[in-house]
């Protein structure tokens, strides 16, 4: 069984990759293909197929979708008004032009500790696009950058749902799970800025250009646009409130009830908090027209750049559904679970998931959920070795992104990248970095264990 999954995983990304690099099909229908394809090699009953597929489909959209467009209309706004010309000077001043991947990488570190990096993404890929324009470089390294640092946090160190999940499923100690997870994901974001500066550089993708209509703000002077103050606040505010509910939620923390809490709570979901930032966005332009509303205005083109996203993004969760029912997952994990690697077992056991399946915070409590009883065979049963095994599900959750990731056509599409481009540039880095961050586990564990 174990042999037909493989086989058939591996025809069904041949076949997106062939027909959307080779074919130029769209990559919508490739993948909602590849799911079609894959189902019924693997004997999901083909009168199955169609509802899976709708309701992956559904699911990746209503989780996803309406983050997608008030991040577009976030970031449409910041662009148009001047607000991200505004930020990227100021970026590029304090860092200078030829460290932008570094910041854009910093910067996705610090922003999905407590995000998800789907939504970091969102709301940091404008000030990418505005810094390459203003610096006239290339806008992958920075995007690959601020992919990978988001990567890194997002996987490796609460307060994110994944890491919280196989901590307590490990029973492993939080305090200890940030000591050992800050600095190893640290390391594996400093491999992924180096591999995007020096790799990922050599590949030129044009930034998005502004309409030459737009706000006189867009032209370039330091003088133009919002202040910085009001320019960062669309950003700053939704990750400020995601991050108070998430410390507000954070176990042991008092009260969690009572009306702040609630209060907290509901302003710090992620389509709150954005929708909170889009409101903002509103006060940008000089002048707020109900022009910049309409379906032919700011708005109206943010939602139809959207679109295709969207649209992109349900179809590889279409795919991952189909692949998650046929078990390959489980399969896999149960396969590569009876080999004795130690520290390492966790991290390939979770890269091997996450590979197969595409979600990072699935292949995490699959994973945990394997690794738990195995603890004391893998001499990992210590406050240590439990801290030491949750941060590996986590390092080993970030490889390989790929076609049925969603966060890839995040990343990829939001960059202006071909499927093939994204592969080429993307997915290599999150394997490198799952390298990196094992690397630095096994020097970790040789010194406190």
């Amino acid at each position: 069984m174990a042999t037909t999954l493989l086989l058939a995983l591996g025809c069904a990304f041949m076949f997106i990759v062939v027909t959307t690099v080779g074919l130029r099909l769209h990559p919508v229908l490739a993948l909602l293909a590849a799911a079609f394809l894959f189902g019924s090699i693997v004997g999901v009953p083909l009168a199955n197929i169609a509802g899976l597929i709708g309701e992956g489909f559904g699911a990746t959209i209503g989780a996803i979708g309406p983050l997608i467009i008030l991040g577009g209309i976030i970031g449409t706004f910041l662009e148009r008004s001047g607000a991200a010309g505004r930020l990227a000077d100021a970026l590029i001043g304090r860092i200078g032009s030829r460290r932008i991947t570094i910041g854009m990488g910093g910067m996705g570190f610090v922003v999905s500790i407590p995000v998800f990096c789907d939504s970091g993404f969102i709301l940091l890929s404008p000030l990418n696009h505005a810094a390459a324009r203003k610096s006239n470089a290339s806008l992958a390294p920075g995007a690959v950058a601020l992919g990978l640092g988001l990567y890194a946090t997002h996987t490796m160190v609460p307060p994110t749902p994944g890491p919280i999940a196989a901590a307590a499923m490990l029973e492993a100690d939080l305090g200890l799970v940030l000591l050992i997870g800050i600095p190893v994901a640290l390391v594996s974001t400093l491999a992924g800025i180096a591999y995007a500066q020096f790799h990922v550089g050599r590949t030129y993708i044009a930034p998005n250009e502004l309409p030459a209509s737009d706000n006189a703000a867009s032209s370039g002077s330091p003088m133009a646009g919002p202040s910085i103050l009001l320019a960062i606040a669309p950003i700053a505010l939704p990750i400020a409130l995601i991050i108070a509910a998430a410390v507000a939620k954070a176990p042991g923390t008092q009260p969690t009830t009572g009306a702040v809490f609630d209060a907290l709570v509901f302003v710090g979901q992620p389509i709150i908090a954005l929708a909170i930032g889009a409101i903002v966005a509103l006060a940008l332009p000089r002048q707020l027209s109900r022009a910049m509303l309409s379906e032919k205005g700011w708005v109206g083109d943010a939602i139809r750049d959207c679109a295709v996203i969207i649209l992109i993004t349900g179809a590889g969760g279409a795919f991952g559904k189909v692949l998650s029912v046929s078990g390959i997952g489980d399969t896999l994990g149960a396969a590569v679970s009876n080999s004795s690697l130690g520290l390492l077992l966790p991290l390939i056991l979770a890269a091997t998931i996450k590979t197969a399946q595409g979600s990072s915070t699935v292949a995490i409590i699959t994973s945990a959920g394997l690794v738990a009883p195995l603890l004391p065979a893998l001499g990992l049963e210590s406050e240590a070795g439990r801290a030491l095994a949750t941060v590996a599900i986590g390092a080993g959750s970030m490889a390989v992104s790929h076609v049925n990731d969603s966060f890839f056509w995040v990343v990829g599409q939001l960059s202006n990248m071909t499927t093939r481009q994204a592969l080429l540039l993307f997915s290599p880095g999150t394997a490198l970095q799952a390298v990196v961050a094992g690397i630095a586990l096994l020097l970790t564990a040789a010194l406190i264990v």
